[in-house]
């Protein structure tokens, strides 16, 4: 990924602009530190894929039953023993 500053966007934003229409990505900062991108239309940065499809499989989970501890700690110590 290249980087361009703010006022190197400002004094040249045609030449930029244009190797982001050719694909390139640009980091945009300010005193060194990015404050945005630049991407081509046909990429979505920052968007993850969803990890699994389809619902989600909680009945393989065992249940506790919640009434077995007087406390919070001793469920959650119940918890660690199992």
């Amino acid at each position: 990924m290249k980087t361009v500053s703010v006022s190197e966007l400002r004094q040249g934003p045609t030449r930029t602009l244009a190797a982001v229409e050719a694909g390139d990505t640009y980091a945009i900062t300010r005193h060194h530190r990015v404050i945005g991108y630049i991407v081509p239309p046909d990429t979505q940065p920052g968007i993850p894929p969803p990890k699994k499809a389809g619902p989600a499989r909680t009945a393989r989970l065992l249940r506790h039953d919640p009434r077995t501890a007087a406390t919070v700690d001793e469920l959650i110590d119940d918890m660690k023993d199992a």
